[in-house]
Parts: structure tokens; C-alpha cells; sequence
């Protein structure tokens, strides 16, 4: 009779413990499918109308998200590079000339402009990096159909587009601080030789002023960077 009876249960459990693991693996089903659509929303209603700055996840959120939380990751830690860039790079730079008015100013703001300029290049690296590693996580990815578009447009904007305009830009902005620094240097060099007067500048010899005008040529030439990165720190980047 025992024998009779654990064949009558092992034929009942066997069923129920098939239908239990269907249950289960439904269950984890919906709870990737809930993570996903919740990550989509997020970066459809906040990452993209976000700006510059993206948010941090807080915890509520990397628990809803799961593990689209660290496809976030990609894109965020290169938006924290970007503002980086602007606000260490750009910003204090764009302040220095900016900040020009006469040809005086040139002379005596050029070690500000020269300190400013220093990590320009710094920063390009470090940039052009970030740009390079995201670029090889995002491509390691594998996502849902559904998910994927979403997430590229949202790339785009925080990755693709920041970075074409800003990796030529910070090179670009630097060859203008040198131009700038170095006819500062130039009207320093000239000592008692030059004049300021009316917001202008007098050299005692034609030779003098033709140099002056050269490096001023150069400048000028360049002028286009400074406003580009005018917009990049107001946040206008295109």
C-alpha cells in the first residue's frame, strides 16, 4: 500500500512541479518585461529632455531597472566626461577672451589665458577616451528590439552629438589661445616701444605694426571657435 501511494503522489507532484517552474520562469518574464519598459520611459521622458546634465539613478530606480542600469551607466559616465570637458575646458577659457575688449587686454590677461588653455589638450584625451569606450560598450550590448531604438536615439544625443562637436572643438579653441597668448607676448616684448591710447595700439615703426597685424590676422581668423564654444557652454551644443 505505501508503494501504491507514493506512486499516486509521485504522479500528482510531478505535474505540479512542472507547472511551477512554468509560473516561475513567467514570472521572471514579466519582471524583465516591466525593467525594460520602465527604462525605456526613463530615457524617453527624462534622459532625452534632460539637457546636459543627466541624472544620477537613484536606488528605487536601479532596482526597477535592473539591469538596464548599467546600459545607462554607458552613457551617463560619458555625459559626466562631456561636462567635464565644458566646465573645466571650455568654460574658463571662453571667460578669458571673452573677457578681451582692447589690445592693452591682450597683454595683460595672457598668463591667465595661457593657464586657462593648459588642459585643453588634457581633457581632448580624456574625452576622445570616454568616447572610444563607450562606443565599445554600447556595441557589446544586447538589447530588445523594442529597447534598441530607443536607447540609440538617446546615445545619439548624450554620446554621438556631444562628442562631434566638441573633439574637434577643444583642439580648434586651443590654437586660438596660443595666437592670442602669443601677440600678448609680442606687445610685451616691445616694452616702452608700444602705446595704448583711444582702444588702440601705436608702434613706432611700420615693420612693428605689420607684425602686430599678422598676429592679429591669425586671430581673427580663428575667431570662429570662441564663439562655437560660446554655445557649447551655454548649452547649445550642435
Amino acid at each position: 500500500m505505501a508503494t501504491g501511494v507514493s506512486r499516486v503522489w509521485t504522479r500528482l507532484w510531478l505535474p505540479l512541479a512542472a507547472m511551477l517552474v512554468i509560473l516561475q520562469l513567467t514570472g521572471c518574464g514579466d519582471k524583465e518585461g516591466e525593467q525594460r519598459k520602465a527604462f525605456s520611459d526613463f530615457l524617453q521622458n527624462t534622459v532625452m529632455r534632460s539637457g546636459e546634465h543627466l541624472p544620477a539613478l537613484s536606488e528605487d530606480q536601479k532596482q526597477r531597472f535592473g539591469n538596464y542600469a548599467s546600459d545607462y551607466a554607458i552613457i551617463y559616465g560619458f555625459s559626466q566626461q562631456v561636462n567635464k570637458a565644458v566646465e573645466q575646458g571650455l568654460r574658463p577659457v571662453v571667460d578669458e577672451l571673452s573677457a578681451l575688449r582692447v589690445p592693452q587686454d591682450y597683454l595683460t590677461r595672457r598668463d591667465a589665458l595661457r593657464q586657462a588653455s593648459g588642459t585643453l589638450s588634457v581633457l581632448a584625451q580624456q574625452l576622445q577616451n570616454a568616447k572610444s569606450q563607450a562606443d565599445s560598450s554600447k556595441a557589446a550590448l544586447q538589447q530588445p528590439d523594442d529597447l534598441k531604438p530607443v536607447y540609440d536615439r538617446a546615445y545619439t544625443q548624450v554620446v554621438t552629438q556631444p562628442a562631434a562637436s566638441l573633439l574637434p572643438l577643444l583642439p580648434a579653441l586651443q590654437s586660438l589661445s596660443q595666437d592670442v597668448v602669443q601677440a600678448g607676448d609680442y606687445l610685451q616684448q616691445q616694452g616702452t616701444r608700444v602705446s595704448f591710447n583711444d582702444n588702440g595700439v601705436q608702434f613706432p615703426t611700420q615693420e612693428q605694426a605689420s607684425q602686430y597685424n599678422t598676429l592679429m590676422s591669425n586671430v581673427s581668423a580663428k575667431a570662429q571657435a570662441l564663439t562655437q564654444a560660446q554655445s557649447a557652454v551655454q548649452g547649445e551644443r550642435q
